[in-house]
């Protein structure tokens, strides 16, 4: 089997080795005069932008050359919260590049902030899926949140990678809170302490399910002085009841986050044994397992974007102190993240004035690559039947995240600085159609509104818990 492609970078650029890393690599210098294009095209119309890591790169690429100060690359999470900071700034309007999801987050959090008339704008007048929240909207989801309504007391944890139909539509069965892939350990534990007794139940990513399973598993082996320092005031004894009683979704993953499993693995095992290693939460449960013995190492990191971006940053760091040439780390997740990456540990080896190098390895297989005519750019991520992943053995790129593309912000933004209102309304983000509205957006917000104030306290809201032994006591009430 062929050797994963590679990303080397320096302080003075970047190197690809293979046709993928090559094809990522094409669009990190981006075109001086699409910059200037898209800084004018912003400024005039007073637009912010938002980003999600694994977005087009050369969307990406584009975005972090801009000069204009509202534009933000990040988590699903943070694009909301910088989205209601740019729009406290002034901000006129703000696009979303990202899946459907993550717009109505943003939409949900600009109301909640007393921002209803602020437009948010997403980047294609079609859907843009997700095959994850698509999961918690089919009947298995109902039926799984049925079941959790059944046995009360009960606690709903729905990952923030769903849509705000969903999100209220299960915080009107299950008292639902939502949590984020950098949180959601913190999460188990806050309820583990805050709710004795009661049932958890986590979705709709099944994966990340059965891979905090483990986690669960592995803080209730902890060494007791161990979990003490990490969880000060926590009952060990709590978490590791929770664990009877946590059950997560069966049925739900992402398309791109599937593939990285028992293939890659044992290419990675077999050719890759000196590099770090950086997984998502969502992988399939031998990356996870491979990522997880790597950070007990002190040589990987399991979690968020967030998570992975910050573990390579410090490496580097380390790296340049250390003086020496260099580190390789196997990325799993999305390519999109480059990007950011790129952007990162440029600045510092720049600013350090280090001959220091980072290589990023894609576990991509070669089937994942599509070909094309063009001479100036002969491969795109992505197969030709459009999924972006190959069944055997690695993925390369989310086909729904490619949706939004630089030719469509720039027209948005354009659309916006004319003010053409009718010509928006396909692009305008409005929850729930003619059948939701306002009502569906406070509903749906709710749940992250739990979160927020658990991520300010570092303690379950008691407007939360009250609710689920409220719930509980009132079905226990019934069935009298």
């Amino acid at each position: 089997m062929s050797p994963f492609p590679e990303l080397r970078i320096t302080r003075d650029g970047v190197s690809a080795r293979g046709s993928f890393a090559e094809a990522q690599a094409a669009y990190l210098n981006p075109d001086a005069a699409a910059v200037s294009q898209l800084d004018r095209a912003l400024a005039a119309s007073n637009v912010g932008v938002v980003a999600h890591y694994y977005m087009d790169p050369e969307l990406q690429g584009v975005l972090s050359a801009c000069a204009w100060p509202h534009i933000h690359i990040s988590d699903s999470l943070a694009m909301a919260d910088r989205a209601l900071r740019m729009v406290q700034a002034g901000a006129a309007a703000v696009c979303v590049a990202g899946v459907d999801f993550m717009s109505e987050n943003v939409r949900a959090v600009l109301d909640a902030g007393g921002f209803a008339d602020v437009p948010v704008y997403r980047l294609a007048a079609s859907h843009i899926g997700c095959s994850l929240a698509e999961a918690a909207e089919r009947a298995a989801y109902d039926a799984f949140l049925d079941s959790a309504a059944r046995m009360p007391p009960s606690l709903h944890v729905v990952y923030i990678n769903t849509s705000l139909r969903t999100k209220a539509a299960a915080h009107a069965k299950v008292p639902t809170i939502t949590c984020t892939s950098g949180n959601v350990v913190q999460t188990l534990v806050a309820a583990a302490t805050a709710l004795p007794g009661a049932h958890v139940w986590y979705g709709p990513d099944t994966y990340m399910g059965e891979n905090l399973r483990v986690i669960l598993d592995a803080l209730a082996a902890m060494d007791p002085a161990l979990f003490a320092q990490r969880y000060p005031g926590v009952d060990r004894g709590a978490v590791a009841g929770l664990r009877q009683r946590f059950h997560p979704f069966q049925q739900g993953n992402c398309i791109v986050h599937h593939l990285f499993g028992s293939a890659v693995v044992a290419q990675v095992l077999r050719d890759y044994a000196d590099c770090l290693i950086a997984a998502h939460l969502e992988v399939p449960g031998e990356m996870f397992a491979l990522a997880a013995t790597a950070e007990r190492a002190g040589r990987g990191v399991v979690g968020s974007t967030s998570n992975i971006l910050d573990f390579l940053v410090a490496r580097t760091r380390e790296g340049i102190a250390a003086a020496t040439p260099g580190i390789r780390c196997v990325l799993g997740t999305e390519a999109g993240m480059v990007t950011s990456i790129v952007v990162a540990i440029q600045a510092l080896l720049r600013q350090a004035r280090s001959g220091f190098s980072l290589d990023i390895v894609f576990p991509v297989a070669a089937e994942a690559i599509a070909r094309t005519d063009e001479v100036t750019l002969p491969v795109v991520p992505g197969v030709a039947g459009g999924e972006g992943c190959s069944t055997s053995g690695g993925c390369a790129t989310c086909p729904y995240m490619k949706m939004n593309s630089l030719d469509a912000l720039q027209s948005v933004v354009e659309l916006s600085a004319q003010q053409s209102p009718s010509r928006l309304a396909p692009y305008a983000v409005k929850v729930g159609g003619a059948g939701g509205g306002a009502e569906l957006a406070r509903a749906g917000a709710q749940p992250i509104l739990h979160m927020r104030e658990f991520q300010r306290t570092g303690r379950l809201p008691q407007a939360l818990v009250d609710d689920v032994y409220r719930r509980a006591s009132g079905r226990a009430t019934a069935a009298l």
